[in-house]
């Protein structure tokens, strides 16, 4: 099997690291990782610019190859250049923080899985929630074991799959649940300082929900409560309802 790496915290994030020693014992991979961090680029491409990349090596041996891009075309570079024919599997992460509800929409982990989906491949975006010092060796071999019982059940090619970890603990996640993506907006929060010289800036961020603001079986939740949270996705967003709904009117010519 050839499996496709990527991430979108870049090549030498601990992450990635730990999903590659555990994914080397499934097939053939190949890494290809934003050189810097793009967290919260979601699907953005590079069209109007060069694309650089540079081999990365790592004790003296080929370990991958570093982008200058996004997680996006990290994906799209690795089917396209990198990898020797098409991989039979792409896995992006683990990523450090959880892709649960609408930060899917954000996430450039789960965007690097979608562009893989897009090619017909099927792949898996893991995120690991960071609450407590994450352990990513436990969440890799978990991921791994899970991604093999995922695959046997669900062998369709092009799937699409996020998988969210809760926070490391000694005793591991409470088991497995899949549920579907919150949609509920979390709190937004923007901080006003003011620098050295009196002029202000904004930090920008979001308020994660928590108690009875929590949506009922969704990944927000069961990620919250401790479990492993697995969510199939696809990437048409039609409202196929209200497409129905208009179809019925008479538009004219």
């Amino acid at each position: 099997m050839q499996i496709l790496l990527v991430n979108d915290d870049g090549i030498h994030a601990p992450g990635l690291q730990a999903m590659h020693r555990v994914l080397r014992q499934m097939g053939d991979v190949k890494v290809v990782a934003p050189q810097v961090e793009q967290s919260g680029m979601s699907h953005r491409i590079t069209y109007l610019h060069p694309i650089m990349v540079q081999e990365v090596q790592k004790e003296g041996q080929h370990f991958g190859w570093a982008v200058d891009g996004s997680p996006a075309d990290c994906t799209k570079m690795g089917v396209v250049e990198f990898c020797n024919g098409e991989p039979d599997l792409i896995v992006s992460g683990i990523n450090s923080g959880s892709n649960v509800g609408i930060n899917v929409l954000y996430s450039g982990t789960v965007a690097a899985a979608i562009e893989g989906a897009l090619f017909g491949i099927t792949s898996f975006a893991l995120s690991l929630s960071h609450g407590t010092p994450p352990d990513y060796d436990a969440t890799a071999e978990h991921a791994g074991a899970l991604i093999r019982q995922i695959l046997d059940r669900v062998p369709e090619k092009g799937r699409l799959w996020t998988i969210n970890y809760p926070d490391s603990t000694p005793e591991g996640p409470r088991g497995v649940r899949f549920a579907p993506m919150g949609v509920r907006r979390p709190v937004d929060a923007v901080e006003k300082r003011i620098d050295p010289r009196g002029r202000p800036y904004y930090w920008s961020g979001i308020d994660p929900p928590s108690g009875s603001h929590l949506e009922e079986e969704t990944d927000v939740r069961d990620v919250d409560q401790g479990y492993v949270a697995v969510t199939p996705l696809h990437f048409d967003l039609t409202e196929n309802s209200l497409l129905e709904r208009c179809r019925q009117f008479d538009w004219g010519d």
